[in-house]
């Protein structure tokens, strides 16, 4: 079927390409819509605020986007979708066409013949830019999509004599808070739809015109039908439309969106579609989409141009227009205002589109970046913050970082200014200081602890590259200040770097996480495992070079990255697919690593890889991208990648050089003025630079300026089957990322593997500074430089906080680390029968018992997960104790499948081996109560004699049926046993 469709496809585009130069003729927007890419299909303008295309599925991760290729039911064609997203979310306004009667249910969780969903063939099915048309098989109805910008334009073509009816369902796909709907004449209906999902909050109202009129209206509220009723607000509103039989067998309908108002979607259809000619829409789509992608224009073969277009369509697809015609929108605050000066947009997955996204748009569509800016500006203003993952002016806290900074600074620095730039830096900085998400803890100490915040290496490492991003934009506008303050934050990766192993490794308590594996994928990395956030410091390569020993080394520990085996442990993360050794192609942390092989004089190396991955990770079937396609930023390695260049370090002004794979690309600036890229000799086989000219003039650098570019001209590369160690390889013609002035000491570290201990524990000091002396205090205070100076190892044998830094003589001194350290009572051990999840250990069994409760959040590391097994622990009190106090603390979270116990039960003994019940404790937590709870379970008793301990919490094995989990087994989720 893949090779059927794809054969097709090529026979269809070949027509026109001999003609004119229509880019969009291959495009392909089933590209993605199979595997894990979460794409869809239909029927879109560049960057349009409706999404017209079908669902086909209702939920699960691979239904992110409401449809997959692999499905052969089509339940109707909604207004709004997402583009390559891991999180479900829009799929609004669903509108489905049918025969001879209406339905009121979809037919999913029942026989499909009883709701209003269809079966098709695939071989009906047709999609391309502003276009989708489709045969529902089960009612003869040919389908056809088109769209403006606010406005999705349907086509039905019903049998011959047959009633045509139009199904419109509110309650489709997530969470219904509020919803209406209205018939105001016989051709409108109007309504409105508040609903909660990933977007906790979300408003989208509509007009609906008709080209027929509506014979009957038949209004269900609750799923029952409410006769003569035309208007009706609640959770469950649907309308079944009767039109009977229409003439020529053709039923037009325009639907008009606004996350304003009903009239707000009024004038936006008005203005945008007031004629019934679908043709004219139709081919107006396609026209825009054409100017668009003629933005660059390539030569290369068919299967090559089909990949390139459809990845530059992708990134055109959002981020998406989010104002009406008269310039109002709803803004972070959710409130409705009026842009002023700028258009507003939505959907920005900034965590993934800094990186290569928007670097693209600030060499492609500069005016639109400057919009961009200009949105996020007013988020800072309506919300109080700038966006992280802003989705239809809500706020998801989704992903980490705050990625709308290197946005900033990237078109700032590329003369991209078209906007208030002081307020611009000013949330910036807002974001910068603010104390949410572990940054209280990373201005504190230098880093994030793992037992403070989760995630905590990765967010370390993202807010120092934000941190730098910041401090370029202050250079630039001569705030001395701010440039000092964030350079030193920039470099906080080093306080992470653990050079006993080569990674960067979570800190806890004061100490290294243990045990450590860098290929564990755990709560500590974002999706991701050591092996892949290790070579995360954009901003400073030459000081992570450093770290790890020179470039020789940096070298070896790269080519490990792509050699090792591909096996993870720990968590399963869907997200980490496309593997080359410990590389994931498949998300985003990993996808500038096969270019820092130019920082090390050995670009060879990075053409070979990044042509491999283009190669093996691209394609042009429906699975044809490796992973979620991430509104554009998949999409966006792939289009700078194929031109031959990348942004490793935005906000630095450079593209690190790989090896291009068009023979030509020719990027028509918003200037007037023309760059392109050559490729000679291009081949599968011919994949090495060998040499370059840049405007006729021989070229040897590996990395090109973002000046250069926007100036106009012409590179031209020589490709050969064999490396060309000696071109671009040059001290001099290397690319730089490095920090230079105001240094930071890295924080000490200690060889501490735990934070508790019995009888007595040695501690030793180390620093990755040379000749750097460390000074401690072991009484709770500070230290200073009048402080004990470390020479030899520490013994403690009790409670202790050892606080610590590091100092080199003429240098500033490190952030001071403290290292808590718990004496575990003595004689007291625990057993435990069902051992808990691989990644849910709390450390050790022991830390059920060592006097430290755990966290709201469980992600911190600090509780015993167990899955769908009991938790059944024997404490040993060592010798025969007065018991009177029992209690042992459960977290419910329902979001993560965690649970409360059905109930605890203790028991005793005095030999280990035969228990007697004391008591039981039933859980009173709703298993439905979806607030994050920590529940203790105490039973105060008579005062008994024992030794032995049994404590018991009964498991419900699986999650409920009505939780999204059903069918899988749950958590329950445990720390600290007391006995007294």
């Amino acid at each position: 079927m893949k090779n059927y469709r794809f054969l097709a496809f090529l026979f269809i585009i070949s027509i026109y390409s001999c003609q004119v130069n229509n880019p969009a003729d291959y495009v392909d927007p089933f590209i993605g819509t199979g595997g894990h890419g979460h794409t869809y299909p239909g029927a879109t303008m560049p960057f349009g605020m409706v999404q017209l295309s079908p669902d086909t599925r209702l939920e699960g991760w691979d239904g992110c986007s409401g449809y997959h290729y692999t499905d052969s039911i089509i339940y109707g064609f909604s207004h709004t979708h997402l583009s390559g997203t891991g999180v479900p979310d829009y799929c609004d306004i669903l509108f489905m066409p049918t025969t001879d009667k209406y339905y009121l249910k979809n037919g999913y969780n029942e026989a499909i013949e009883n709701g209003y969903g269809s079966r098709f063939n695939k071989k009906t099915e047709f999609a391309k830019p502003g276009f989708y048309s489709v045969k529902l098989d089960d009612y003869g109805i040919f389908v056809e999509l088109t769209a403006s910008p606010r406005v999705g334009f349907h086509k039905y073509l019903f049998p011959n004599n047959k009633n045509a009816f139009v199904t419109i369902d509110l309650t489709h796909r997530d969470e219904v808070l509020e919803s209406s709907l209205k018939q105001i004449n016989e051709f409108e209906i109007e309504g409105m739809r508040r609903s909660r999902e990933w977007s906790k909050d979300q408003y989208i109202f509509f007009v609906a015109r008709f080209n027929e009129p509506i014979k009957n209206l038949n209004l269900a509220v609750n799923d029952t039908i409410k006769q003569e009723l035309k208007e009706a607000q609640g959770k469950n509103i649907k309308a079944g439309l009767d039109f009977g039989k229409i003439s020529k067998d053709e039923l037009l309908v325009k639907v008009a969106i606004s996350a304003v108002s009903c009239e707000g979607a009024r004038k936006n259809l008005e203005s945008e579609i007031p004629h019934w000619n679908f043709t004219d829409i139709k081919e107006k789509a396609n026209e825009a989409w054409n100017k668009e992608l003629n933005k660059i224009d390539i030569t290369s073969d068919k299967s090559t141009k089909v990949i390139f277009y459809t990845a530059l369509y992708h990134n055109m697809v959002v981020p998406n227009l989010f104002m009406d015609v008269d310039s109002q929108y709803r803004g972070t605050d959710l409130h409705v205002h009026k842009a002023e000066g700028f258009t507003n947009y939505t959907v920005f997955s900034l965590w993934d589109t800094y990186r290569a996204t928007h670097p693209l748009y600030t060499i492609i569509d500069q005016k639109r970046t400057n919009d961009f800016i200009k949105t996020f500006i007013n988020q800072y203003k309506n919300g109080g913050r700038l966006p992280m993952w802003e989705l239809a002016g809500y706020y998801t806290g989704c992903m980490i970082g705050y990625h709308a900074v290197p946005v900033i600074a990237d078109a700032y620095l590329k003369g991209i200014r078209d906007y208030d730039i002081d307020l611009a830096f000013e949330s910036m900085v807002h974001s910068a200081m603010l104390d949410r998400l572990g940054l209280e803890s990373y201005k504190k100490y230098g880093y994030i602890p793992a037992d403070k915040e989760s995630e905590s290496v990765s967010k370390t490492l993202e807010y120092a590259y934000d941190d730098w991003c910041i401090a370029q934009m202050a250079n630039e506008l001569r705030k001395t200040d701010d440039y000092n303050y964030f350079t030193k934050r920039a470099q906080s990766f080093k306080n992470l770097y653990d050079p006993s192993t080569g990674f960067m490794r979570a800190k806890m308590f004061g100490a290294w996480k243990h045990p450590f594996d860098p290929a564990e994928v755990d709560f500590n990395y974002t999706e991701a495992n050591a092996w892949q956030y290790s070579f995360y410091v954009p901003q400073d390569v030459s000081g992570l070079i450093n770290l790890m020993g020179g470039k020789e080394k940096f070298s070896l520990k790269l080519d490990q990255l792509f050699t090792i085996g591909n096996e993870t442990t720990g968590r399963h993360q869907v997200d980490i697919t496309g593997l080359i050794g410990q590389y994931a192609h498949g998300n985003e942390p990993s996808h500038h690593m096969s270019y820092l092989y130019n920082f090390v004089n050995q670009p060879w190396k990075t053409q070979e890889m990044v042509r491999r991955i283009m190669k093996e990770m691209y394609s042009t079937n429906p699975d044809g991208l490796i992973g979620n396609e991430d509104c554009g930023q998949m999409s966006a390695w792939y289009v700078l990648s194929a031109m031959g260049f990348y942004s490793v370090t935005p906000a630095s002004n450079i593209y690190i050089i790989g090896s291009p794979a068009l023979k030509e690309a020719r990027i028509n600036l918003e200037s007037g003025k023309t760059f392109t890229i050559k490729a000679k000799n291009l081949s599968n086989k011919n994949i090495y630079i060998q040499s370059a000219t840049l405007n006729g003039e021989a070229y040897t650098k590996s990395y090109i300026n973002h000046e250069t570019i926007m100036n106009g001209g012409e590179i031209v590369f020589v490709l050969g089957e064999k490396s060309n160690k000696e071109w671009g390889s040059g001290d001099n013609d290397i690319p730089v990322s490095s920090i230079t002035g105001n240094l930071i000491m890295p924080v000490p570290y200690s060889n501490a593997t735990s934070r508790s201990f019995v009888k007595s524990k040695t501690i030793e000091l180390y620093s990755n500074g040379s000749n750097a002396k460390i000074y401690y205090t072991i009484n709770g205070e500070n230290p200073t430089l009048q402080s004990a100076l470390y020479t030899s190892p520490i013994k403690v044998d009790k409670n202790t906080s050892i606080k610590y830094f590091a100092k080199v003589d003429g240098q500033t001194e490190s952030n001071t680390v403290e290292l808590n350290l718990i004496k575990f009572p003595e004689g007291r051990t625990i057993t435990i029968k069902n051992k808990p999840h691989s990644q849910y250990t709390g450390g050790s069994d022991s830390a059920l018992i060592d006097g430290i409760c755990g966290d709201i959040d469980f992600r911190l590391g600090s509780w015993h997960g167990y899955n769908g097994v009991d938790m059944d622990a024997v404490i040993d009190l060592g010798k025969l104790t007065q018991v009177s106090y029992l209690s042992v603390n459960f977290l419910q979270d329902v979001n993560s499948w965690i649970f409360m116990p059905a109930y605890v039960e203790y028991y005793s003994s005095n030999d280990g081996e035969n228990f007697t019940p004391i008591g039981k404790v039933d859980n009173t937590i709703a298993e439905d109560n979806w607030d994050v709870t920590i529940k203790d379970f105490t039973l105060k008793i008579k005062p008994i004699k024992t030794r032995y301990i049994k404590v018991l919490g009964k498991s419900n094995v699986m999650c409920p049926e009505w939780h999204k989990g059903r069918g899988n087994m749950l958590f329950i989720f445990t720390d600290e046993i007391t006995i007294k």
